[in-house]
């Protein structure tokens, strides 16, 4: 608590309550007495410092702030008073500036305060001032958070509510305002909790844990994780609690038995104690709630007082002597209990087990001392072959004698047990194509009865009597049951035969019994890949129309092939065997697709042929191969027509060797004709003599029929005839000689003499003369001519 205000006067000055003292003044001139004043500064000079400050720092400059030189410091004795006479600080008179005296605890000086304020006074003589000075001690967050205990433990039973709540005591933190404790946390986060934290009405700060999620004992048992408290420092400064969950049991579980159904055996002959089994139930709650009692749930006639089960192990044991005579098999009925008082049931069946406890009937007698032998149950070779038997014969005397003989009873068998075969069903494989007489298996029966009775025989017999006998392709070895194929078989005709094999012993009468035997086809690699589509018959295949335009990736058609065989043997793979252009077309492995490789240029022939080869994956691998076609198309207006011509040349592809012989010899002989022509126009040209050409349309044909008289030319010139074919129109050309003159025997070179008129330089054009032969021009067609 702060202390009242009290204010300093000078030590020469006191006051009494009654009187006043006048004090004495001595040493003043005149012996005047001085006027005694206190001025007291109204406003205080207030400063902050940091806590945890160095001595010595520097709070203020006081002879400044209050208007004083730092030498009226010293000549007025300036010193600092406080109320609680401690020294926090100290005046440096010749600056005028205040000091830390000590380090500063704003903690220790102030506690929990919000605001942590040192006031003291600046006292000064001559005259007697006082200036009020406050000094406020600023929070620094040197202190953390700290927990009243390391860890807490709370127990909650499971199945408590979502949304429980479990108060801690919060952390506490010297520090104030910002530094104090802003936030809580949980680490690691889990699912089960939440922190909640806040101010109470009276500021007061409250932290509680809160239940997010059901809890359950069974799946974790125990929770840990860390409570932290975090200050608003900077940096900020944490504290750390471990809370410790411990889930506290909830009877929520009953009994569970290891088993539904318990079986035991014992022998009719145990004694009274004896353990039959031992019947285990767990739970999977804790303490009370898991404990478990046994009992019987309820009482049967026949197991009222035989058994006893124990109520903490569950062993079941006898309580008196079992007769198989009485009772073969025992059906009991157990509860198991826990401390909460759910339970369960489980079955305990015991088997009785005979021993021989009961002496056979002996002699039987007949008369006289004649005794039979007689069976008192049915005898059983195959169980018992052989029996010894002891006859002991006592007279009556005292002591009596005895004699014992001793026999042996052999068991004739009889026809009584069926052959019995290894297996209920035999599966066989045999390769297709294969050798006959191929050994793929045996059947084997055996007979408990002997001798004859004993003796197997195999034989195939139908299903039923009324079918008709089975395969003649499968055989058995009626000795010793080997099954063969007799002929080769086809896996794509039948992939499997099923047959009834009987096996017969020899007694009378016979016993037989029967077994399946399937025989399976193993397929073999034997069939080549059957194209369907393009198909490959004799007829001229489709051919596939791509236009120029289309790109890389494009569909031009697709190859469709099967496999009779099975297996890998009918996985099919497709390859481009040739093609016109092999870098055009690329074909799918798998699904036989037929695409462009790349773009249609100009420069790819306009029909491209393809042939593709289909291959199985057999061992060694079979293939087939289909031929097709495509045509590339600018415009598909064109279709008909490419068909058209498509179907000419197909037509010729199928011409024989004597259509070519007679095409070469056709065009031998043209060669020939037009060989003839040349030599006739040129011998007809040296007997052109003398004349002028006349120019015009009419002297032209006026000076070519006096060359047809006379038999020659009026000059010497060459021609040169330019025809096309196919068309309705030829040209002439009359070129100037190159030479002034030539022979007479080369005016086929077109030579003419200086002299004379030349020929006009533009050419001359044959219109709507068509040869009768191409390269031949008639002399009719050549009058006709009109010159341009």
């Amino acid at each position: 608590m702060r202390r009242p205000r009290r204010t300093l006067l000078s030590p020469s000055l006191r006051f009494h309550p009654r009187r006043a003292v006048r004090p004495s003044f001595r040493g003043i001139p005149g012996g005047e007495q001085p006027r005694v004043c206190a001025r007291v500064r109204v406003r205080p000079l207030r400063y902050s410092v940091a806590e945890e400050g160095e001595s010595g720092s520097v709070v203020g400059n006081v002879a400044e702030d209050a208007g004083l030189a730092p030498a009226q410091l010293s000549a007025r004795r300036a010193r600092l008073a406080s109320e609680d006479g401690r020294q926090h600080f100290r005046l440096e008179r010749g600056t005028g500036r205040l000091l830390v005296a000590e380090r500063l605890d704003r903690e220790e000086l102030c506690g929990q305060a919000a605001t942590c304020t040192l006031p003291f006074e600046l006292v000064l003589a001559n005259p007697l001032q006082f200036l009020r000075v406050e000094v406020t001690v600023d929070d620094i967050n040197d202190h953390a958070p700290i927990f009243p205990e390391e860890q807490v433990t709370f127990k909650i039973p499971e199945r408590s509510d979502p949304g429980s709540r479990f108060p801690l005591e919060g952390a506490r933190d010297l520090d104030v305002g910002s530094n104090s404790i802003q936030a809580y946390s949980i680490s690691p986060e889990n699912e089960y909790f939440s922190v909640s934290f806040g101010n109470h009405s009276h500021d007061e700060m409250y932290v509680e844990l809160v239940l997010e999620k059901l809890l359950d004992r069974e799946e974790q048992a125990e929770i840990g994780f860390s409570l932290i408290a975090m200050d608003g420092g900077s940096p900020p400064r944490s504290g750390t609690i471990e809370i410790h969950i411990v889930v506290l049991d909830v009877n929520d579980n009953s009994p569970v038995f290891t088993q539904k159904v318990y079986f035991g055996k014992v022998l009719e002959n145990a004694p009274e104690g004896s353990v039959v089994l031992s019947v285990v139930a767990t739970d999977l709650d804790a303490g009370r709630n898991g404990d478990i009692s046994y009992q019987f749930s309820q009482a049967l006639s026949q197991s009222d007082s035989t058994f006893l089960i124990d109520p903490v192990s569950g062993e079941i044991k006898l309580t008196k002597p079992l007769d198989f005579e009485a009772a073969e098999k025992y059906e009991l009925s157990v509860r198991a209990t826990d401390g909460g008082g759910l339970s369960a049931i489980c079955k305990v069946l015991v088997e009785v087990v005979d021993v021989n406890d009961n002496a056979p009937e002996s002699l039987r007698p007949a008369y006289k001392n004649y005794y039979e032998l007689v069976t008192v149950s049915t005898l059983d070779r195959e169980e018992t072959a052989q029996y010894i038997l002891s006859v002991t014969a006592a007279d009556m005397g005292s002591p009596p004698l005895t004699t014992t003989q001793t026999f042996t009873v052999d068991v004739s068998d009889v026809n009584d047990n069926a052959p019995v075969f290894n297996q209920t069903s035999y599966t066989m494989y045999v390769r297709e194509n294969n050798v006959p007489t191929v050994l793929v298996g045996a059947v084997s029966a055996a007979d408990a009865d002997t001798g004859s009775n004993a003796k197997v025989t195999y034989s195939l017999v139908p299903a039923h009597p009324t079918e008709q006998p089975p395969c003649s392709c499968i055989s058995v070895n009626s000795e010793n049951g080997d099954v063969f194929v007799l002929r080769p078989l086809d896996y794509e005709q039948v992939k499997q035969i099923e047959v009834l094999v009987s096996a017969s012993d020899a007694g009378s009468p016979a016993l037989s019994s029967k077994v399946t035997v399937r025989l399976v086809m193993v397929d073999e690699n034997d069939n080549v890949p059957l194209v369907l589509y393009p198909s490959q018959d004799s007829s001229p295949p489709s051919s596939e129309l791509v236009p120029m335009s289309a790109e890389a990736g494009y569909l031009v058609t697709k190859v469709v092939a099967v496999d009779a065989d099975s297996g890998q043997n009918s996985w099919l793979s497709y390859h481009l065997l040739r093609a016109t252009d092999p870098g055009l077309f690329v074909v799918g492995a798998q699904s036989g697709e037929v695409r462009l490789r790349r773009p249609v240029t100009e420069r790819d022939a306009a029909k491209q042929k393809l042939v593709v080869l289909v291959r199985d994956n057999g061992q060694p691998p079979l293939s087939a191969t289909a031929s097709l076609s495509a045509l590339l198309l600018s415009d598909f207006s064109d279709v008909r027509i490419t068909h058209s011509s498509l179907a000419v040349e197909d037509e010729g592809d199928s011409l024989t060797m004597y259509l070519i012989i007679s095409l070469v010899f056709v065009s031998l002989l043209f060669l020939a004709s037009m060989g003839a022509f040349v030599v006739h126009k040129a011998c007809k040209r040296n007997e052109l003599k003398g004349g002028h050409v006349l120019y015009g349309a009419g002297n032209l044909q006026s000076g070519l029929a006096d060359a047809a008289t006379a038999g020659t030319l009026p000059h010497p010139y060459c021609y040169e005839i330019s025809l096309t074919t196919g068309s309705g129109n030829s040209e002439f050309k009359f070129l100037k000689p190159i030479l002034p003159s030539l022979l007479p025997q080369h005016c086929t070179t077109g030579v003419v003499t200086d002299d004379q008129q030349d020929f006009p330089r533009d050419p001359i054009t044959l219109e709507d003369a068509a040869p009768a032969h191409p390269g031949m021009v008639s002399v009719e067609q050549f009058n006709s001519l009109s010159f341009k």
